[in-house]
């Protein structure tokens, strides 16, 4: 508020908030919906949604990744994937080998088994954000994607 005039400055009006806005309701919108995923991933199949992160992402990359290079495509630190990927591990869902080109570096890759229950998973997964939004119709969910890719285009110029 500008003191003197006793009106709101440009930062704390309602347009020139909207960029603050926008960004506080798309957050919301994909805890909601991330926060079901959660529970009927630990309810369903007693695993975690980082687990099914990282196994989507082998799964895109028949040969495997690095763990950088994992942890790059996922976004987190190498710390976290390492945790997760040890416990796929024991789980038998990926397998880790050394880098033929790096002996420093690993490559982790789904095994057939792991494979075969992130096709499950990934089914379900499907299945749920579709449930998640069947309330929102097709032609608005078009709208919408249409303005999510503008958006991360306009953010990855930034980067």
């Amino acid at each position: 508020m500008n003191q003197e005039s006793g009106q709101k400055s440009e930062g704390e009006s309602g347009t020139g908030q909207l960029d603050l806005r926008m960004w506080v309701r798309l957050l919301g919108c994909a805890k909601i919906i991330e926060k079901q995923l959660r529970r009927n991933f630990q309810d369903q199949f007693d695993t975690t949604l980082p687990r099914f992160d990282v196994m989507a992402a082998l799964d895109r990359v028949a040969e495997g990744l690095t763990m950088g290079a994992l942890s790059r495509a996922l976004l987190v630190s190498n710390g976290n994937v390492t945790a997760i990927v040890r416990q796929l591990q024991e789980l038998g869902m990926v397998i880790s080998r050394p880098d033929p080109a790096d002996g420093r570096s690993a490559i982790v890759a789904l095994t057939p088994r792991g494979k075969v229950h992130f096709a499950t998973l990934a089914s379900a997964h499907h299945q749920w954000v579709r449930t998640a939004l069947k309330d929102f119709p097709p032609d608005r969910q078009e709208q919408l994607l249409t303005l999510l890719t503008d958006l991360r285009r306009s953010l990855s110029r930034g980067e």
